[in-house]
């Protein structure tokens, strides 16, 4: 068995089943990958993958297993390679963020700005996409960590690590009706179109839990994963928008006027997730600590060996998360 191999069956799952493009992945041959996933099964004596003729259909039982434990040895892999880095040149390195626009636009440029200042022998690297695929990126070794309020507790295999909480504000024109309003109420939006975040983007869950249990059905009449793009549409016309309060910029958008809806929806928290057993290099915990300054080395250690995720939970009970 090689590692070789490990990671030719790694990547084809990666690639869904694509044995074409994981070679093109891999700068190989599609017949030398083929070749090797062969081998590798003649010699466990069993399937990976099922096939049909030469295409490969599904993963078998047996073989989503053994690409879950490839997965987790390629990890240890890279962690080996780390822990070399860390002790020849602790200031040299990389560091792969993925995170979503709202993070990206708002929250993480000045930490960014400082970190590449104080470390600029640190290659970083940033990713942006939805929740899900940035929760699946830190989740499969891709990236380092993974910021995200949504979708990080799906993964199993993340460690998550709270560092601050929000809410949202309600953008207008400055002529609106709602900007007016006093106190704004779910049953004011209600009666106007809302221009929002996509499901799944940016704590839009507590949008939907908060009318719900009010029994309103909100007028969403376009999504948007991009603060930004939400604004645009505002101007334009289209509805009201519901966006992160950090998202709204007093002297960019001095055109539209922010109603607090902190009192509308309950509050968002903010996670790192990294994946467990992943070797964090000395400027990793740096950066985590000047993004989150609670989450010390000690209690980033504490809880990336807690045995399960109630522990974890349980290391931040006592602390009050910062709020932006």
């Amino acid at each position: 068995m090689k590692l070789q191999q490990l990671r030719y069956i790694w990547e084809v799952a990666r690639h869904d089943l694509n044995v074409s493009a994981t070679a093109q992945s891999l700068y190989t041959s599609q017949p030398g990958v083929s070749k090797q996933i062969r081998l590798l099964e003649d010699e466990l004596g069993i399937e990976v993958f099922a096939r049909s003729g030469k295409h490969l259909t599904h993963i078998t039982p047996a073989g989503e297993r053994i690409i879950a434990l490839a997965g987790e040895i390629l990890n240890q892999t890279q962690n080996i390679k780390k822990v070399a880095k860390e002790f020849s040149d602790e200031r040299k390195g990389s560091l792969d963020i993925a995170t979503t626009h709202t993070q990206a636009r708002y929250a993480l440029p000045k930490i960014i700005h400082d970190f590449i200042d104080g470390y600029p022998d640190v290659t970083l690297h940033m990713h942006q996409g939805t929740p899900m695929q940035i929760a699946e990126m830190a989740n499969d070794g891709v990236v380092d960590f993974a910021i995200a309020t949504e979708a990080l507790e799906m993964f199993g295999n993340l460690v998550m690590l709270p560092c601050y909480t929000w809410n949202r504000s309600v953008v207008v024109p400055k002529e609106h009706p709602l900007a007016k309003v006093d106190k704004l109420s779910l049953e004011a939006l209600a009666k106007y179109p809302i221009v929002t975040y996509v499901f799944g983007f940016t704590g839009r869950s507590q949008l939907d839990d908060a009318f719900q249990a009010a029994e309103l059905e909100p007028n969403v009449v376009f999504t948007a994963a991009d603060s930004d793009v939400i604004k645009t549409y505002v101007r334009l016309g289209l509805g009201v928008g519901i966006v992160a309060t950090m998202a709204y910029d007093q002297e960019a958008d001095s055109d539209l006027v922010a109603l607090d809806a902190s009192h509308l929806f309950a509050d968002s928290t903010t996670k790192i997730g990294i994946r467990s057993n992943t070797f964090i290099r000395g400027y990793m915990y740096k950066f985590i600590q000047s993004f989150a300054p609670h989450l010390t080395q000690d209690l980033v250690i504490q809880a990336m060996e807690a045995p399960t995720r109630q522990d974890v939970e349980a290391l931040f009970e006592g602390i009050v998360l910062p709020r932006y």
